[in-house]
């Protein structure tokens, strides 16, 4: 059975059926701008229709593939419909079992409990507790904020700039766009753009002393808080990974002080940085972890996990009515025992620094990449203005970011059949976030459409064809990647994670922020 509106040979990627495909495609988009919330995101910036999906690759209701670089916004761990998976999800469906029960004990959620608990830190695992809240992040982010204050009996929260813990209210105030601010904000430490100008460990140690004045200063106008929640890698804020000294720092300055330590690990966590969990190449151990997107193997999850002392809510204290999906918890356990049995984080850890090292020889060859950062599979490339003087010339400062030529290479890269996504504080920022079982030949792929889309840009030939001429233009205002020759390295990206003899797209399955 095909994808609805989708032909066999548009399914195929076959010649005959490009122009049926093309008018799908392309219908599909219009209907969704007319009757679609004007809040909508990455399909602005990415005018696909995807049909079909396998590891990493997607293929769009117009016949094209991609590479996916998105991966759900880091939750798709394994990529699309991976075979363990899907798997789990048909054993749950095929066995009778109910798939919603509210938060009444089952199997399917012990078999994820235990599981969970076995690739937490020991040390934080042998006391957790663990809520199982709304389905996506920004809820456990409200829960864990519920949690400190009611533990704590005290109400403000500590964040840092670039921050970024969902769209509720609660978690907005905590994030770096917050605009009401009921939070105090703590300068995040960074090299490239440093706040105190310095950056290294230099800077890394004046922003803890920062923190530290602010506590212990009786006139900083910041009373003693409920809880610090941070991020171990920035993502959201540009793939900024925090120093492991300094993320030791507050570890110490917050348990001297018995504020609870929140993490973050939305986005950093399931192997994602090279560590099953951010937190351990620091060595730390949080009070309370923040946990969604992979943890759900794709589908809606959201937990929060805490120190068992912190345990003094109600019944009922934090609630939902879709809190624990069956289906969700089912992917996940299959998710996590993979990830935890085939070293996929370590694997991520070794394949992001290659790909770092890569990126870096790109940028000494482009003035237009300002920096490249990122721990494991989390990457970042900033786009900054070449021709721009540094904001503060004697200091020899970064150059300002260019979200212009960030959105360009993205639009580059979607051409070349690459999908990737911007963050950043200015939108300036190129993420990677492939799923954890990119293979070294899918890598060399990504790294060379991303390669050529850099350099289409560096040379002021973004959105033109081999020919010159520009390319059609999409429905959403983006140049379309309808006539985009076939990428480099297709064939060995479409194949890389399948099976010897398998096609990347068997099967008629389908396949973000939180």
């Amino acid at each position: 059975m095909g994808a609805p509106g989708v032909s066999e040979g548009a399914r195929e990627g076959g010649p005959g059926a490009s122009e049926g495909a093309r008018a799908a495609h392309e219908g599909i988009l219009r209907r969704q701008s007319a009757r679609e919330s004007a809040a909508r995101t990455y399909a602005r910036a990415l005018p696909i229709v995807p049909v079909r999906a396998r590891g990493l690759t997607i293929e769009g209701a117009d016949g094209r593939r991609y590479l996916d670089c998105l991966s759900g916004a880091g939750t798709l761990a394994l990529g699309h419909n991976h075979p363990v998976v899907l798997e789990a999800i048909r054993r749950v469906l095929d066995s009778g079992a109910p798939l919603h029960v509210l938060d009444l004990a089952t199997p399917v959620k012990d078999a994820f409990t235990t599981e969970l608990f076995r690739t937490l830190p020991p040390e934080f695992a042998d006391r957790a507790r663990v809520q199982f809240c709304g389905p996506a992040g920004t809820d456990a982010v409200e829960a864990a904020f519920k949690l400190v204050r009611a533990a704590t009996g005290r109400t403000g929260m500590l964040a840092f700039t670039g921050a970024y813990h969902g769209m509720t209210a609660g978690a907005l105030e905590a994030s770096g766009g917050a605009t009401e601010v009921r939070v105090a904000r703590l300068p995040y430490p960074q090299d490239y753009r440093c706040p105190f100008g310095v950056g290294g460990d230099r800077g890394a140690e004046l922003a803890a002393r920062w923190t530290e004045s602010v506590l212990d200063d009786s006139k900083s106008g910041v009373p003693r808080p409920a809880g610090m929640i941070l991020e171990p890698v920035q993502g959201e804020g540009g793939v900024i990974p925090a120093p492991d000294a300094w993320m030791r720092r507050m570890r110490e300055i917050t348990a001297s002080r018995s504020i609870p330590l929140i993490a973050d690990e939305v986005q950093t966590g399931v192997g994602r940085t090279g560590a099953f969990w951010a937190v351990e190449h620091s060595g730390i151990t949080p009070d309370v972890m923040v946990l969604s997107k992979a943890i759900g193997g794709s589908l809606p999850l959201a937990v929060v996990v805490y120190r068992d002392d912190l345990d003094v809510w109600q019944p009922g204290a934090h609630a939902g009515t879709f809190r624990g999906n069956q289906l969700a918890m089912a992917a996940g356990t299959a998710t996590l025992a993979y990830v935890r049995e085939n070293g996929l984080a370590e694997r991520a850890g070794t394949l992001g620094a290659h790909m770092l090292a890569q990126l870096r020889k790109l940028a000494d060859e482009f003035p237009c990449i300002g920096d490249v950062r990122g721990r494991g599979l989390m990457i970042g490339v900033e786009l900054v203005d070449p021709e721009a003087a540094a904001p503060h010339p004697a200091a020899d400062g970064p150059r300002p970011a260019a979200p212009e030529l960030a959105a360009a290479v993205q639009r580059e890269c979607l051409r070349r059949g690459l999908i990737v996504e911007l963050g950043g504080r200015h939108s300036s920022v190129v993420r990677l976030l492939p799923p954890l079982t990119i293979s070294d030949e899918q890598a060399t792929a990504v790294l060379d459409r991303l390669a050529d889309a850099v350099g289409v840009v560096a040379r002021g030939d973004s959105g033109r064809g081999g020919d010159g001429t520009r390319g059609g233009e999409g429905p959403h205002g983006v140049d379309s990647p309808r006539g985009a020759e076939r990428p480099r390295g297709a064939d060995e990206a479409r194949h890389a994670d399948e099976p010897r003899g398998e096609g990347v797209l068997r099967g008629d399955g389908p396949g973000l922020g939180r």
